[in-house]
């Protein structure tokens, strides 16, 4: 009988969930900061651009929350969203991070065929890496691939640190190679590696092309991208499609080999193309990086803040180039980090400027030639606005709103008067136009903020405890089942009465009550199913033990937007109450507002049948039930203190 392969056990997962500090883990990223009472730390999220921190942790719970994008989880879900990882390999990398040791169990069948996919992915692209590797030493390999590489001035030592290759110029030279030695003809394909015809027939995607294998951070081998040698095959360069291991918006190619560099030197040079990393390589200069033809992305930028909050941009002496990679250096401002310019004669590139040069004067030239932002911008727009007074004042708009894009308000200032100086203005008209700029973009981010919210949130901000012509109650409703379950998740195990638990009371008031909101149902017909066997469980067991929808709006039910300033108490000593001191009023109140609410929703669906009622008995009785539905809207009312017409 052939063994299935292992699965990290739940023994393994339970530890992880244990030890795995998520203040530690999400403090390698982004800089927290504590506010308020310091229950939660805050900081700006790692997953989304925005100026003003919405992310937040709970080091008790263990567990993040953005307010902007949505995203929460705990440690395991953190790095899986921030490193491109899957369950698996999320927990396999914590494990290794706290020394806990790893118990496999067997796999379910689809989390089998799930992981043997993505490793034989891996598997295959590994192959073809050594594949054309060796097409180096073939009488061809030599003759044209080896031929170029060493015409470029690449040294045995670089053409083995990135492990470049050579495809043979024939249609299927990999192809038959590959399934010869048992490849399956589907990885292969989905790996990029061969093309099928609509005929059925398959052949090499990269023929006559030196390779440049692309790695992900951890050195796995998951693209590539083939130069061609011929003049007029198109495109110059090719490159492997996506696929489940790779995703070329998160990946930079030379940041595996460079990456140590960058973290030792505190800087990361960012370049255009392969070779411009393998030259500057060979420059002794390896905390360097590149995007690989594609415009930089937010990932991207995420990947290299990981090592390093610098980054340096090397352009090609090309204007027009230039202004078209402009949107990169906001983005990079945008992310809170540093950005420094430096721009090579016209007509030469980090590769053709390092060889003329040589190492020595070429880092020479990089540490002279460094120049922040705004003096680089200033020199761009400089020539062409000189004696045209619109261009220039579009130009100064230009300086400013990239200003704007500093989520720091010092860095702001600061270079709000450097560009004063350069560009010859008073201060006061750029602090003008800046804070024009950045009041413009707060408004843009809270008319986001509030589309991206659910409606349920809007209404608990908004709702007085009036009567709402119009209203729909079944929002109304979903609010206070949220309640409910906040209530039941967070303080089940209290006591309302003596001896008489919180959880009690709730499921003995809704007994009758059916949830109208499908994920607050789920989590209430769980809570109950657990405490059929004896267990009683808290949001905890639930972040733990669920995944998908119930996770996410667990932590969403136990994470705070606002906390109360410890300010109230220590400096001006008003005592403002917890909501744990007075929690019975809040569960009495929550369960007469909930019922008030379901009372009010069928109210108006009553109405709405009287109204389509066809006969008159049916009438009547629809009325008898408006009465008594309207004599129980009453009664709560009074106890909520709310006034209803009857």
């Amino acid at each position: 009988m052939i063994q299935k392969p292992l699965l990290i056990s739940k023994q393994t997962i339970l530890a992880v969930q244990d030890r795995a500090d998520i203040e530690d883990i999400v403090g390698d990223f982004v800089t927290l900061k504590r506010k308020g009472s310091g229950k939660y730390l805050w900081a700006c999220c790692p997953f989304h651009d925005e100026k003003t921190p919405s992310f937040s942790i709970t080091p008790d719970r263990g567990i993040f929350k953005c307010f902007g994008c949505g995203k929460s989880g705990d440690s395991i879900n953190f790095i899986m969203e921030h490193d491109g990882l899957n369950y698996i390999e999320a927990i396999r990398h914590l494990a290794t991070r706290y020394g806990i040791e790893i118990i496999e169990d067997e796999q379910s069948d689809e989390q089998l065929a799930e992981q043997n996919e993505r490793d034989s992915l891996f598997i295959v692209l590994n192959y073809a890496k050594e594949y054309f590797k060796e097409q180096l030493n073939t009488d061809e390999g030599k003759s044209i691939g080896l031929s170029y590489f060493k015409e470029r001035g690449f040294t045995t030592k670089t053409i083995e640190k990135f492990e470049l290759g050579y495809s043979i110029d024939a249609w299927d030279g990999f192809y038959q190679v590959a399934t010869k030695n048992a490849y399956n003809e589907d990885i292969l394909e989905k790996a990029g590696l061969i093309v099928r015809k609509d005929d059925g027939k398959k052949y090499d995607r990269f023929r006559g092309r030196v390779i440049f294998p692309i790695h992900n951070v951890t050195g796995k081998v998951v693209a590539f991208g083939a130069r061609t040698l011929k003049k007029d095959d198109k495109p110059k360069y090719l490159n492997s499609p996506e696929s489940d291991v790779y995703h070329k918006s998160k990946i930079l190619y030379g940041l595996y080999q460079g990456k140590n560099a960058i973290r030792q030197h505190d800087n990361c040079y960012l370049v255009e193309g392969y070779t411009d990393v393998t030259s500057l390589h060979q420059s002794d200069i390896e905390n360097v990086v590149s995007s690989s033809g594609t415009s930089l992305t937010e990932e991207q930028i995420k990947l290299i803040s990981r090592f390093s909050q610098n980054i340096t941009v090397l352009f090609d002496g090309d204007a027009a180039g230039i202004k078209a990679s402009l949107r990169g250096i906001d983005m990079i401002l945008e992310a809170g980090m540093n950005v420094r310019v430096v721009v090579f004669p016209e007509g030469d590139d980090p590769d053709s400027y390092s060889k003329k040069l040589g190492s020595s004067a070429f880092k020479i030239y990089l540490e002279e030639n460094a120049t922040d932002f705004i003096n680089f911008k200033t020199g761009l727009y400089a020539e062409e606005s000189a004696k045209d007074p619109l261009k220039r004042a579009q130009s100064i708009k230009e300086i400013v709103s990239t200003i704007a894009k500093i989520p720091d308000g010092i860095k702001r200032a600061v270079y709000i008067k450097e560009s004063s100086n350069l560009l010859i203005i008073d201060e006061s008209v750029l602090v003008a136009e800046l804070n024009k700029i950045l009041i413009t973009e707060r408004r843009k981010d809270d008319k986001k903020r509030i589309k991206e919210a659910t409606g349920e949130k809007l209404l608990e901000e908004l709702i007085t405890e009036t009567e709402i012509k119009g209203t729909d109650y079944n929002a109304l409703v979903r609010i206070q089942e949220r309640e409910s379950i906040r209530l039941l998740i967070n303080y089940g195990f209290n006591e309302i009465e003596e001896e008489f638990k919180l959880y009690n009371y709730l499921l003995d008031e809704l007994e009758d009550v059916e949830f109208v909101t499908p994920i607050y149902k789920e989590i209430f017909e769980i809570f109950k199913k657990h405490l059929e066997s004896g267990q009683v469980i808290d949001s905890k067991f639930l972040i733990d033990n669920s995944e998908g929808k119930v996770k996410t709006e667990v932590i969403d039910l136990v994470t705070e937007r606002r906390e109360i300033s410890p300010n109230w108490h220590d400096k001006f000593k008003i005592h403002i109450p917890h909501e744990n001191e007075q929690l019975e009023a809040v569960v009495y109140t929550n369960v007469a507002r909930l019922k008030f609410r379901v009372i009010q929703k069928l109210i108006t669906e009553n109405l709405a049948k009287m109204k389509s009622a066809e006969s008159e008995e049916e009438q009547d009785k629809m009325f008898r039930i408006h009465g008594e539905l309207k004599k129980s809207e009453v009664e709560l009312a009074k106890v909520l203190g709310i006034v209803v017409s009857r």
